[in-house]
């Protein structure tokens, strides 16, 4: 357990706690903030190609189907009403129903065609809703969905299942209706509650708003609430974020997400309207960070991870010491399924060795549905080899740990020798302070968990050839702090 208080950017990021103290020196975050992945993948989703399209997933769909595993399934709904200017987000501003509707129309058949292949009724253990803004739907809409949902798997009573609401458009009928249909999950985009973040990015999300959205979660019942922040916002002080962040401890959801923002105007081109020169960087960017620990921390929360926090009763704060955390395109799970089918416009899935993605544009995704069936635009199908090194990553960024015994039980190899150039590339973590060395690998220390995408790119077999393709104007991935 770590805990801090923030002191003087110009020395050291310094958190304390009764039993530890630990310190960032700036020049360990001048060393390592550098881009790179944020793993909810491995291989990342710059290596996918186009190769691998609808006759690929169809045959690991079928593959899945000769199973008797249990799934996932995210549905991405990508309208808002308006574009943050901070998102990085696959979003569509609709201005008419009738773009919905066409939406919905080619949604229900990708799920038809979809569950062709799997066979009928698959039980599904996890059924995310995300966005955009899934209540952008109506009530008449949301009914639709579910009910095709419902006529198309076989949704396990005791499945988490969530959505994601924007407290700005989300009415109150629309959270009563949501929970009578059998959504326990709420999941809100906070960001930051200063107005003046809050302006800088397009937003104007009052604290009222937010507040009143989780005390209705709380009163109708929604067993688990989740909350995202972002640090690194323009105009973000540590004094504001870290009211920010006591305000939402007041408040007490069950898990918070602490996202880095990631400035990538070439990629999100609404990004340009940010001021750069307004964004907090280095020393400065993780000053914010700690000061959400020190906040958080001091609240009751355990750091789950790299960029969670958990209330010690949620499930999360018991899968981080009992092996089941998993790491996937929605954040941490502990989901018995690791399986995930992924519906809809820009949607990603993760099902029987493979990673499929559907075209990010209406236009596209309605072309390959109307070609195909589906709506994939790439993918990738896992080697062993990719296998081995998710595992690896994986453990390292959901354990915090590396064994490679456990890596040989698991695959019938010789681990130690299998990365045995990988591990020799760890001494720099080592001297630094960020990993200590066990008889078979090594533990991230506490201040290596800020640290962890780092560690993990070591092992990362595709980094050096997306490196030599990135610019230092362009970089593929955001940076590391």
């Amino acid at each position: 357990m770590w805990m801090g208080q923030v002191t003087s950017t110009t020395d050291s990021i310094a958190p304390r706690s009764t039993d530890t103290y630990w310190s960032v020196p700036t020049e360990l975050l001048r060393k390592y903030d550098q881009p790179g992945p944020r793993y909810t993948s491995y291989p990342t989703v710059p290596v996918w190609t186009e190769e691998f399209g609808p006759a690929q997933y169809e045959e690991h769909l079928r593959r899945f189907a000769a199973t008797d595993r249990a799934l996932s399934v995210y549905v991405h709904l990508p309208f808002c009403h308006e574009r943050c200017t901070f998102c990085g987000c696959n979003v569509v501003i609709a201005q008419r129903q009738e773009t919905v509707e066409r939406c919905l129309d080619y949604l229900f058949r990708e799920i038809d065609h979809v569950t062709e292949q799997l066979g009928p009724r698959r039980r599904v253990l996890q059924l995310s809703w995300g966005g955009g803004t899934p209540t952008f739907l109506t009530i008449p809409q949301i009914d639709r969905l579910w009910k095709k949902l419902n006529q198309a798997f076989t949704i396990d009573p005791t499945a988490e299942v969530a959505i994601e609401v924007d407290p700005r458009v989300t009415t109150p009928e629309q959270m009563r209706h949501l929970r009578a249909l059998g959504f326990n999950r709420l999941s809100m985009g906070v960001q930051d509650l200063d107005p003046e973040v809050q302006t800088a990015i397009g937003r104007g999300q009052t604290f009222a708003q937010t507040e009143a959205t989780y005390e209705l979660g709380r009163e109708l019942g929604f067993t688990g609430i989740n909350m995202d922040l972002i640090y690194g916002l323009p105009r973000q002080t540590v004094p504001e974020f870290s009211e920010t962040i006591a305000a939402v401890a007041r408040w007490l959801p069950d898990r918070l997400a602490v996202y880095s923002y990631a400035h990538v105007p070439w990629v999100r081109p609404q990004q340009m309207q940010i001021n750069e020169a307004e964004l907090p960087t280095g020393s400065e960017k993780f000053a914010l960070f700690a000061a959400a620990v020190e906040g958080l921390l001091a609240a009751g929360y355990h750091p789950i991870g790299m960029d969670h926090f958990a209330l010690p009763t949620d499930e999360l704060a018991a899968g981080l010491g009992n092996g089941r955390l998993h790491r996937n395109f929605m954040g941490y799970t502990v989901s018995a399924s690791r399986d995930m089918v992924g519906l809809g416009v820009s949607s990603i899935g993760e099902i029987a060795g493979c990673f499929a993605q559907n075209d990010s544009r209406l236009g596209g995704y309605y072309r390959r549905l109307d070609t195909s069936g589906f709506g994939i635009q790439r993918g990738w199908a896992l080697t062993r080899d990719d296998e081995i090194r998710r595992e690896a990553i994986l453990s390292i960024m959901c354990r915090l740990r590396l064994s490679v015994a456990e890596l040989s039980d698991r695959f019938g190899i010789d681990a130690a020798a299998y990365l045995a150039e990988e591990m020799t590339r760890l001494d720099e973590f080592i001297n630094d302070g960020l990993l200590e060395p066990t008889h078979d690998g090594f533990i991230v220390t506490p201040t290596g968990r800020h640290f962890v995408r780092n560690i993990a790119m070591v092992f990362d077999a595709y980094l050096p050839r997306l490196t030599e393709q990135a610019t230092a104007k362009r970089p593929i991935f955001s940076r590391t702090i």
